[in-house]
């Protein structure tokens, strides 16, 4: 029997807080929501990375100490955050005589994978120690300026005036090369046409993405809210989820959280109840036991039913849904609402970005692709108030609205056949036909992606046949919404649907009976993947912007391959969801 072959995921490693529940407001009003670390941006809508800037990162790297201006020495760190840095004792006599208030300059370089994604850089920063401990070997240094700050007052101006350079420069050859298409579009008008309606679909989702705004934090607006979270089979990560989405800098009275177990076959319910008894111990301050319910189901039913479940037993104003291997920022629930202030709105989704992200090519690709397919596409969508598939890791719903359609939405049918997939989208789609629905960029979660091919693969070909049913649902009401929207939605469902094809008259018929090779076409491609890499690396930062050059490439030679499979088995639904035996490597629900 051949062995089989795991891969292990690289994430970042954060350090525990000694508190089981660091985040929640105290009924003493002792802790605020901003870091008490980070004294430079203590606005309740700063970035994300300065909100919880204190946040320590596990990890040992080389570290340059000069003390004063005379005494350097090289030592080893411990752990790191925005604000300041741990580090070990040398054994160089110099170091000996380090105590509180010396100052001291550092320089050090953070590796991919220390810290979130765009802080990998060096770093030469000036600080004071805070803290010696000899008995432990350590003394704690708090930098004079948070690392974000360090780096975009130098790398990132540079980082910033390139992409922006190249952006333009791609965006301008796309253009070029339509030019091109419409002057010899009686050659080829059908060729021409698709050339001319892709440049102008994607190049307006760049445009309308940017243009994009997420809803500022209003303090005063924190509406009731249920977080269910649905699970199947996932006892690795499930205790995680629960912690992150009861640690929220939320009102106590306001949060309340339901796991719906949906008969797990592994230890996730041993897992699961003993996350809750750990969590009930903090009832007297935190009022757990009323906040954080369970539900256990004897029968694996699908994650539509478990939905369903903590849809029935929700007791608040909105109602929001969290995969099981997908962990919240201590600021995203506050962040989510914040759109519901529109009393038009019906839904509302999050960022989602990869957690592990660093393990290897196919997760860095994926890393790209999610942010891009949130940061743009979302946003552009979130323009017009019309996000097309509220996205599984991170979403939330007037409640009232979901159970109007509730019933529906359980016994959805297409061709004759029980829907028993494609739930996010699905429910979206219900929604989305009679109210609003946004894109908040700072409501940030993140999440596993497949890191073996297989699995990718098969994830895929799940959501291509979940985009396809719904999209041709939808299809029958997105004209009413406003015309933009309307026309770009008609698009980004006709172009992908006859790509295959396309590529196939480019990449062989013109070729074989032509005798040409089909440059422009490919220049095409390129110019579109580095659009992606760029449009990452300006907003982003990140040293992974390369890598969706890679995916497009991906994308083209094998994914693009899975759509017109997809168009003839897309009403099949025992493919595998959640429903069946879950692997141990990791895998997303299609949304």
């Amino acid at each position: 029997m051949a062995k089989k072959i795991t891969t292990e995921d690289v994430m970042i490693q954060p350090q525990r807080d000694r508190r089981l529940l660091p985040h929640v407001p105290d009924p003493e009003g002792i802790r605020r929501g901003s870091d008490r670390r980070d004294n430079i941006a203590d606005d309740i809508n700063k970035p994300q990375h300065a909100t919880y800037a204190g946040q320590r990162f596990l990890a040992g790297f080389d570290v340059r100490v000069t003390v004063g201006n005379r005494h350097r020495f090289r030592t080893r760190s411990v752990d790191v955050s925005q604000t300041g840095i741990q580090l070990s004792y040398p054994r160089d006599p110099y170091a000996a005589g380090i105590s509180p208030g010396d100052e001291c300059s550092l320089d050090f370089s953070l590796l991919p994978g220390v810290m979130q994604e765009g802080t990998e850089s060096r770093y030469r920063v000036k600080g004071k120690v805070v803290r010696s401990q000899p008995d432990k070997g350590t003394f704690a240094v708090q930098f004079d300026r948070p690392l974000y700050i360090s780096r975009r007052r130098a790398k990132d101006t540079m980082l910033s005036s390139a992409s922006i350079m190249f952006l333009f420069v791609v965006t301008l050859v796309i253009l070029l090369m339509r030019v091109e298409s419409v002057m010899y579009f009686s050659q080829n008008s059908i060729l021409y046409a698709y050339s001319i309606a892709t440049a102008a679909f994607l190049l307006s989702r760049y445009l309308f993405g940017a243009l994009y705004k997420p809803v500022p934090i209003d303090p005063h607006y924190t509406p009731s809210i249920t977080i269910v979270i649905p699970c199947f089979n996932e006892e690795t990560w499930i205790s995680r989820t629960i912690l992150s989405c009861l640690d929220q800098d939320y009102p106590v009275d306001k949060l309340e959280v339901i796991v719906v177990d949906d008969g797990s076959t592994d230890g996730s319910v041993e897992v699961i109840k003993r996350t809750v008894q750990r969590l009930w111990m903090e009832d007297e301050r935190f009022k757990t036991r009323v906040r954080l319910r369970v539900f256990f189901q004897k029968h694996n039913q699908g994650k539509r039913e478990a939905m369903a479940l903590g849809i029935r037993n929700a007791r608040t104003e909105l109602i929001g849904f969290v995969d099981s291997d997908s962990f919240l920022e201590p600021d995203a629930v506050r962040n989510l609402v914040q759109p519901m202030q529109d009393p038009k709105m019906g839904g509302v989704t999050g960022r989602t970005d990869v957690v592990n992200a660093y393990t290897n090519r196919l997760t860095k690709m994926q890393c790209v692709r999610y942010y891009i397919s949130f940061r743009i596409i979302k946003a552009a969508e979130a323009y017009f108030s019309a996000v097309t598939c509220l996205s599984g890791p991170l979403s939330c719903y007037r409640l009232s609205a979901v159970r109007e359609v509730l019933e529906p939405w359980l016994n959805q049918t297409f061709l004759g056949r029980k829907a028993t997939f494609g739930d996010d989208r699905s429910l979206t789609n219900y929604i989305v036909r009679n109210h609003r629905t946004y894109y908040q960029d700072t409501a940030i979660c993140s999440t596993l992606v497949p890191n073996r091919t297989k699995v990718f693969l098969r994830q895929q070909m799940r959501w291509k046949r979940s985009w396809l049913r719904e999209s041709l649902k939808a299809g029958e009401f997105m004209w009413r919404k406003e015309p933009l929207m309307s026309l770009s939605f008609y698009m980004g469902l006709v172009i992908p649907l006859i790509a295959p094809l396309i590529m196939v008259y480019n990449l062989i018929i013109v070729p074989l009976t032509l005798h040409i090779f089909p440059t422009t076409f490919l220049l095409g491609i390129l110019m579109m993947s580095l659009l992606m890499s760029f449009t990452q690396l300006r907003l982003k930062k990140s040293n992974l912007w390369v890598y969706g050059v890679w995916f497009v490439v991906y994308y083209e030679a094998i994914l693009l391959w899975q759509m017109p499979y997809a168009w003839f088995t897309f009403w099949v639904s025992d493919w595998g969801t959640r429903g069946g035996k879950k692997k141990k490597s990791k895998k997303k629900s299609g949304g």
